[in-house]
């Protein structure tokens, strides 16, 4: 029973480095724009087909609403 199971482990194996194979080169098919538009940069690609989490760009706090900004100005 191992030899069958090291059997499909090596075939599921090949078969996911065969689809990593197949989807780095169809990303690296794409023009520099392209890529740009999904998001991502060619120096990326590489990590994203291995299944390396790209950390998220970084948020921008936001400021919480004044009163200024929602009260009406007195015209005198």
């Amino acid at each position: 029973m191992s030899v069958v199971n090291f059997l499909i482990s090596v075939g599921n194996a090949f078969s996911e480095w065969r689809r990593r194979e197949h989807a780095y080169s169809e990303l690296m098919a794409l023009d520099d724009h392209s890529l740009a538009d999904i998001g991502i940069h060619r120096s990326q690609i590489g990590a994203l087909v291995g299944g390396v989490r790209l950390p998220d760009p970084p948020l921008t706090p936001m400021r919480p609403p004044t009163q200024e900004r929602f009260s009406r100005r007195r015209e005198a």
